[in-house]
């Protein structure tokens, strides 16, 4: 696939769009010192060449009442049954990210459920569907997740982040409050006019209703789903056994993460290793060069490394249809 040529403004444009996507044009202009007409130009090339796939909501399904397990498979060489098998995760409710990959792992995915019973009864169902096609699995729980701003669009290291999983709340979501994320999942930078006809109720409403979700947490940010390949650059996740971790140290990994150029997110779970450090990088020696550094600078803390690289990902926000079953 052909790379997109992007200059400095296009990469401004598409770093505040991932900060916020809901951000008005005549701001936009501002900040990149561009004609409002420009950056409106620019955004509709940059949606046309395939750069921003769609205009995204980040939530968080554990504000709704959920638990997020991870499930982690290694799979025989079975194309059909593979593609039988991802098609299948690909249209679960049950599923909030999927992830096919090549490494440590096939396959990655995160299942929601509101207790461990529940969670208990959805995989083993769903593994002992397919147990011809497993050959391996490890089941984890995710703690919590911090997701960073794309800072590979200007190589800043001005890193931001909102964090999604965590402690779990009860949040009530009504008919309204559904149908306005339903819209906004896949469909962040729609006018607020546009919106309020699609979920049939007034402007000041549905900005109350906005304002109340992302006061409560359960929506996280506005922001712009890419497409790496249009971008020259793959995606990889290092899977890192920690020797020890104080407080102390735990803060100084964290700081490295926020700031590096092409750090994407900081997972934390409970499963065999303890971290996992996702990256946006252009080829295996940049990655490798980072675990490198990563390693040179945490000697004492960061122990083992395993890897995969995403051949696709894909979140899937099914779960708000069930939000209040």
């Amino acid at each position: 696939m052909e790379k997109v040529r992007l200059d400095a403004i296009d990469r401004k444009i598409l770093a505040e769009l991932d900060k916020n996507c809901r951000i008005p044009n005549s701001l936009l202009a501002k900040k990149v010192r561009r004609s409002r007409e420009a950056v409106k130009y620019r955004i509709g090339q940059l949606q046309k060449k395939g750069v921003i796939e769609k205009f995204i909501t980040s939530t968080n399904p554990n504000k709704f009442g959920y638990y997020m397990f991870k499930v982690y498979l290694k799979l025989e060489n079975l194309p059909k049954e593979r593609e039988r098998f991802f098609s299948e995760l690909r249209s679960s409710h049950d599923i909030y990210w999927m992830g096919i990959c090549d490494g440590a792992f096939d396959c990655i995915f995160a299942i929601l459920s509101r207790d461990i019973t529940g969670y208990y009864e959805k995989i083993n169902a769903l593994l002992s569907k397919w147990r011809h096609l497993i050959v391996s699995k490890v089941l984890g729980t995710m703690v919590d997740t911090k997701q960073y701003n794309k800072k590979f669009f200007t190589n800043s290291a001005e890193g931001s982040f909102v964090t999604f999983a965590g402690n779990v709340a009860e949040n009530k979501a009504d008919a309204l409050d559904e149908r306005i994320l339903d819209v906004l999942v896949n469909d962040a930078r729609i006018p607020i006019s546009e919106l309020a006809r699609k979920v049939g109720s007034g402007m000041e409403a549905v900005r109350r209703r906005m304002k109340r979700m992302e006061e409560a947490g359960v929506i996280l940010q506005y922001r712009i789903a890419v497409d790496f390949n249009k971008l020259g650059l793959e995606f990889f996740k290092a899977i890192i056994y920690l020797k020890t971790l104080s407080k102390k140290d735990e803060a100084a990994l964290g700081e490295w993460m926020r700031q590096h150029p092409k750090s994407l997110y900081y997972i934390r779970s409970i499963a065999p290793w303890d971290v996992e450090f996702e990256f946006a990088v252009e080829n295996y020696q940049e990655f490798n060069a980072i675990i490198n550094e990563m390693r040179g600078r945490f000697p004492h803390v960061v122990g083992n490394c395993e890897h995969v690289i995403f051949i696709e990902e894909k979140w899937m926000p099914g779960y708000l249809e069930n939000a209040q079953k």
